[in-house]
């Protein structure tokens, strides 16, 4: 029973291990020292010092904007400059054709938010893949949907078709509509993501559920796109949705906080491309409605940051560079792990880029208090433990795969 709130608010608590995970590393460092103490729970940049990076060229420029950007009010949508600069940075050269539009967002978080609150239905569930966000489900139940999740992985370790396929028809099956949510490339937790073939699958599957009168709305959070590789390579597949059926939108959460390093700024956008004028006309009206009453307007100096960053080349450039430094870095890192993870049996989920790297066990509360005995911190999720490769300096990184590996057989053999 509720004491106040609404009773429909009853059970609404938020579960946020990874937050949780960070309060106890974050303890630990207090106590024993931060050179004794592996903090793998952040999901930001962190140098080899191990302090909280920002790309320089983002901190010249946010340092020399005029007080007038951090003070005045934005529209509901964006700046125009933005909302198309935003567009820009999505694609890069692999803009699809059809109309396209965007709204800028509190964050990738109020991308996906926006896209569940007005591309599904009161009562429907969304489909994600089971090595997800945690906080996708919470975005669903705030606004009365249930999520349901496919198998990610095959027995291959490869995009699992076949559960997305049945998946898909199940939940069609009970629904006329459906919101898909993917997140590739990178994905959290696990740094796998979808290929070119994987994508063509994904969007025949959504073409014959079409063509028996479904309406399908894809959400692709490409939150951590920016540090997957070279821009356009990771970005071919995007080409695909020229053209897709009237009742096929594709959505895209796109994060100026992540990809910018500004991760406290929350800046993002919503992006829609649909074959249909009557699609976007109609995107453009319900997420402004979205955003006007969940936040106003976003970061004006955010947005002035990306649009300046955006029309000067030499500026693109040496963000370019410095994203370039921060990526081989942090794959460095990576297969620092991942070799040793090979030589000493550990099963890991296949990586290919970003922030994370995922090791599936069963009871993963009971492996982090394991590994906590190390002064190891890593987040417990519901297929395994997460470990950000992305914060964590190679020093550290020697060795991890081993100890992570005995507490993993520590428990099993509990």
């Amino acid at each position: 029973m509720t004491v106040m709130a609404a009773t429909s608010r009853e059970g609404k608590k938020i579960n946020d291990v990874v937050y949780f995970a960070g309060d106890d590393a974050r303890e630990a460092i207090a106590t024993y020292g931060a050179d004794n103490v592996v903090n793998a729970t952040m999901g930001c940049y962190a140098g080899e010092d191990e302090v909280l990076g920002c790309l320089p060229v983002v901190e010249k420029l946010y340092r020399n904007l005029p007080i007038r950007d951090f003070t005045a009010y934005a529209p509901p949508v964006g700046l125009e400059e933005y909302r198309q600069a935003a567009i820009s940075e999505t694609f890069e050269d692999q803009r699809p054709e059809g109309y396209i539009d965007a709204v800028a967002t509190a964050g990738g978080t109020g991308a996906v938010h926006i896209a569940i609150a007005n591309y599904s239905e009161i009562g429907d569930s969304i489909l994600v893949a089971d090595w997800r966000w945690s906080i996708y489900e919470a975005l669903s139940n705030e606004v009365g949907r249930s999520m349901k999740t496919f198998a990610l992985l095959d027995d291959n370790q490869s995009f699992n078709i076949e559960s997305f396929s049945s998946s898909v028809t199940e939940l069609l099956n009970k629904q006329d509509s459906l919101l898909i949510i993917l997140n590739t490339p990178a994905n959290n937790p696990t740094g796998f993501s979808l290929s070119e073939q994987d994508w063509t699958k994904v969007l025949d599957v959504c073409r014959f559920h079409e063509k028996q009168g479904k309406r399908i709305t894809i959400l692709v959070d490409i939150a951590y796109i920016a540090y997957a590789g070279e821009k356009n390579e990771v970005r071919k597949f995007m080409k695909q949705f020229s053209n897709l059926p009237k009742n096929i939108f594709v959505l895209i959460a796109y994060s100026m906080s992540k990809g910018y390093t500004m991760y406290g700024q929350r800046a993002g956008a919503l992006v829609g491309v649909s074959s249909s004028k009557e699609v976007m006309d109609e995107f453009v009206e319900v997420a402004k409605y979205s955003a006007r009453t969940a936040w106003s307007n976003i970061n004006r100096a955010a947005m002035t940051l990306l649009v300046k960053v955006r029309n000067d080349k030499a500026l693109q450039e040496e963000v370019d560079q410095e994203r370039c430094a921060f990526y081989n870095l942090i794959e460095e890192r990576a297969n620092i792990f991942m070799k040793e993870a090979k030589a000493c049996g550990l099963h890991v989920v296949p990586f290919h880029s970003g922030f994370f790297i995922a090791i599936p066990v069963k009871d993963s509360a009971a492996v982090c208090r394991e590994l906590q005995k190390e002064l190891i911190f890593g987040a417990p999720i519901d297929l395994g433990v997460r470990l950000g490769v992305c914060s964590v300096p190679k020093t550290k990184m020697k060795g991890l795969a081993a100890k992570v590996q005995r507490a993993v057989q520590a428990v099993e053999h509990a």
